[in-house]
């Protein structure tokens, strides 16, 4: 035994040095043939001619964006450039973009070997192009030649180009040009343009921060522009310093200095050279780095964007906006407007204003800001309502009521005793309002919100009824949507297709998301009680056109003023406020708002001539009183009605296929929930929100 042992160690112990030798053999062998690849590959870059003619070579064409009825609105204006000299760029911005982009600029002859090899691993290793090691002559060549797309075929082609670069002008040269020709965020290209864009100064006039602050740009200038995110292009700069030390063109006693240097930017930028709607350019470009484009791609990829935007329209949003803040006396910077539009069956994007002015703020109002909305958020109670079962007729107290120790009531401190549920929702009452959530349930009311579209939070909190949580415009005009379409969600787009520079289609939307939320019946029934709203209620001023339902929002000491609106074909919120929050000159929702809103949609209608919801017609008849019990509120039971109700017609009725492979049933059903009392007595206008003013409003009876 101890013998076949001693034989079987002296075999295994043969067999891991020839283990080892065939290893060793194929890695010399690999090497070997790697290195006759890359003395092959020189050997055919020698061989390379200079370009000929380099002084005509055009770069790419210009990237375009178009709205729907073929308005140029955006194009990234590259070359357009306030060319300089290369003996005019600061020495210090000149070494910032070195140290930060190419550190052996002056060393290789067009690319980096070093680097290749390093962002070849780990390429390879993660099975996509993750690494680019791009030197700046490189970045030259893909600028001037060749797309964004992160390809082995294109980093092959980069290598070559960048090298017949290098043997056709010399260092200073392609630095200039690289220099004049960078994209830099913000619709900027060149480091002149941004001096003059970000800081409002010549070259001359830069300090070493804003120079290095400029040179951290290219590699993400959405991501690290100062207007964008001034945060992380703080951070960049600081790297930028430290790689400025690391390479020795600057001390650490300057580098500190440069750091603790206060960002001073420009008031007036001048932000894109040539962009007909800023605030709906931005969303489409948020939109095409969701779809998978990338920043270099879009700005210097020669693609022609076609978008939904109705330009016609769009003209019409900022103009009429715009008036009515002047009319106003709302001229200072805080003084806002917000106004989002977009098919509820489509999805298309027909008109996007983000505020009044986007020179003195890019902040974007419709899918940014979240502010109360007062009562524009009581539809989402009385839906859920309907959900319930509760019918548009049904009678409802609009009288004083307590629950434990709040007591909400209604502007003016005007009461109406019993009305029909569309009443309550014509004359904003907050009361009313209060009951059904009660009787509905907090959390019922919650979920139908959810579902329709909003989605900021939203507290378990009585006083919700009454807008007293924050909401986007974008949101709710989405959730509004699902009223006009039949109960159903449908996803805003913006974007129809993208053709590159060949005229090939890359991208085209594949049509719209639709998303079930809530049943037929209840849109229906909201549809008649927003209509009410607009006809006879505190949305008196929207009612431009037959068709057409809505319903108004004011917060509490006239700090929002909404008004989110629909016809069949087209929904419409408009917001207008401070952005310090800072009161109105008593402005509510029924008044300028609305106002905009009509004046807008006599316009954005008119590609939708004669168009009716198609909905069946409601008819009165004696509703229900609804039993609700509050804790310190009486009923008189005596006065209690029961009726029949008609069966709504549901003949001939269009709704979305729901074969449609975009389609989702999302329908929950709501039921009646034993609700606990839940509100907040501390929070900020519990007693005043919103009641629009419904002085002189004179309400019909059922079926007038």
């Amino acid at each position: 035994m101890i013998a076949m042992n001693s034989v079987r160690r002296k075999r295994s112990g043969r067999r891991g040095p020839k283990k080892r030798n065939i290893f060793l053999c194929l890695f010399s062998m690999s090497m070997a043939a790697m290195l006759a690849a890359i003395a092959a590959f020189n050997i055919y870059l020698a061989s390379l001619p200079p370009i000929s003619n380099f002084d005509d070579i055009k770069p790419n064409p210009v990237t375009t964006i178009y709205s729907s009825d073929g308005e140029v609105i955006k194009t990234f204006t590259a070359f357009k450039f306030e060319k300089v000299s290369i003996d005019k760029i600061p020495e210090y911005l000149k070494q910032a973009v070195i140290a930060t982009e190419d550190k052996n600029f002056y060393r290789h002859r067009g690319f980096d070997t070093l680097g290749i090899i390093r962002s070849t691993i780990a390429n390879v290793l993660s099975g996509q192009v993750k690494q680019g090691a791009s030197t700046i002559t490189q970045q030259l060549a893909r600028i001037l030649f060749l797309s964004n797309e992160r390809t082995f075929d294109r980093k092959i082609k980069e290598i070559i180009i960048a090298h017949r670069i290098e043997n056709t002008i010399s260092k200073e040269e392609i630095l200039e040009m690289y220099l004049n020709s960078v994209y830099l965020g913000s619709g900027v290209y060149g480091v002149s343009s941004a001096a003059r864009t970000f800081f409002d100064k010549d070259l001359s006039q830069l300090t070493l921060a804003e120079q290095a602050l400029i040179a951290g740009l290219p590699q993400a200038p959405s991501i690290y522009s100062p207007f964008a995110n001034k945060k992380a292009g703080l951070k960049r700069r600081d790297q930028v310093l430290r790689r400025m030390v690391k390479n020795k063109y600057i001390t650490l006693e300057q580098m500190e200095e440069a750091k603790n240097e206060p960002l001073k930017l420009s008031n007036k930028p001048r932000i894109y050279s040539y962009n007909k709607a800023p605030y709906f350019i931005d969303f489409v470009l948020n939109e095409l780095k969701n779809i998978g484009f990338e920043e270099q791609e879009i700005s210097q990829g020669g693609l022609k964007i076609y978008t939904t935007l109705d330009y016609k329209s769009q003209n019409v949003a900022q103009y009429t906006a715009n008036t009515a803040l002047t009319k106003a006396g709302l001229t200072k910077p805080a003084n806002q407007i917000a106004l989002f539009s977009f098919s509820p069956t489509t999805g298309r994007i027909y008109a996007y204003l983000g505020g009044k002015n986007y020179e003195q703020s890019q902040y974007d109002r419709v899918s940014k800001a979240i502010r109360p909305s007062g009562s524009s958020f009581k539809p989402f109670v009385y839906a859920t309502a309907l959900q319930q079962g509760v019918g548009v007729d049904d009678i409802i107290e609009d009288t004083p009521l307590t629950i434990q120790n709040w007591s909400p009531k209604n502007y003016g401190k005007n009461y109406r005793g019993k009305i029909t549920i569309w009443q309550a929702l014509a004359i904003s009452s907050n009361v009313a309002a209060v009951r059904l959530i009660k009787k509905s349930g907090i959390d019922a009311v919650i979920q139908t919100a959810r579902e329709m579209g909003i989605t900021t939070p939203l507290a378990n909190d009585m006083t919700i009824a009454l807008g007293s949580n924050g909401v986007k415009l974008y949101d709710m005009v989405v959730a509004y949507g699902a009223f006009a379409n039949g109960g159903f969600r449908v996803r805003p787009y913006c974007i129809e297709r993208v053709e590159n520079s060949r005229g090939v289609t890359i991208y085209e939307n594949s049509g719209p998301k639709i998303v079930k939320v809530i049943n037929f019946e209840t849109a229906a029934g909201m549809t008649y009680m927003l209509r009410k709203v607009v006809e006879v209620g505190t949305g008196k001023a929207a009612n431009f056109a037959p068709n057409v339902a809505g319903k108004t929002g004011t917060t509490n000491d006239y700090r929002d003023a909404w008004f989110v609106g629909y016809t069949p074909d087209i929904v419409t919120g408009v917001w207008v406020g401070n952005d310090n929050n800072s009161k109105l000159p008593g402005i509510t929702g029924g008044a300028m708002p609305a106002r905009i809103f009509a004046d807008f949609m006599k316009t954005a209608v008119q590609n939708f001539p004669k168009s009716v919801f198609d909905y069946p017609k409601i008819t009165s008849s004696k509703g229900v009183y609804l039993k609700i019990d509050d804790v310190n509120e009486t009923v008189d039971e005596t006065e209690e009605a029961t009726a029949d109700k008609k069966a709504k017609e549901k003949e001939n009725l269009v709704i979305p296929d729901t074969n449609n492979q975009n389609y989702i049933d999302q329908t929950k059903p709501t039921k009646p929930q034993k609700q606990k009392e839940v509100f907040d007595t501390k929070k900020d206008g519990l007693i005043e929100y919103d009641d629009e003013k419904a002085i002189n409003i004179s309400v019909p009876l059922p079926g007038m």
